[in-house]
Formats: C-alpha cells, structure tokens, sequence
C-alpha cells in the first residue's frame, strides 16, 4: 500500500531549494483525498514548473498511487503563505 502523503514529500522535497520548508498534510474532502502541498515562494516555480508541466506529473503520479489503493486523490499547491 501507497503512502501518498509521503510520496507527495518525497518528490516535492527532491525539487525544493528549501527541503525543510515543505509541508504536506492530506484531508478527506467529498470522498476525495486531498494532498496539500505548502513550500516556500521561491520553490513555488519549481514545483509547479514550466506551463505547470511538473505539477501535472506529480499530480499523475499521485492519482496513479491512488488508483492502486482503490482511491481517488488531488494535489494542492500552495506557497507557505497559504496562498
């Protein structure tokens, strides 16, 4: 079994200049696990990527792990800000 919240991490702490600055928690919302991902405003550029193009692989890839537990899952990027 998948742990999403720790893959989310796993990749988004692999792409940040600033590891520690990387907070993921994961809620139920619908029926649906949600995966916020929170970094600092520098890192923000590189964890969504050029024309949000590593945004939607980390995405593919969390809705693959999902998929595999019998779940649906999404991803929300946030800076540390919240916004």
């Amino acid at each position: 079994m998948a742990d999403l919240k720790g893959l989310v991490e796993a990749v988004a702490k692999a792409l940040a200049d600033e590891p520690h600055a990387v907070r993921v928690s994961e809620t139920e919302r619908r029926g649906m696990t949600v995966i916020e991902l929170q970094v600092a405003p520098g890192d923000l550029g590189r964890v969504i990527g050029r024309q949000g193009r590593t945004a939607a692989a980390v995405r593919t890839l969390l809705a693959a792990a999902a998929e595999g537990e019998g779940k649906r899952a999404t991803l929300d990027i946030r800076d540390a800000a919240g916004r």
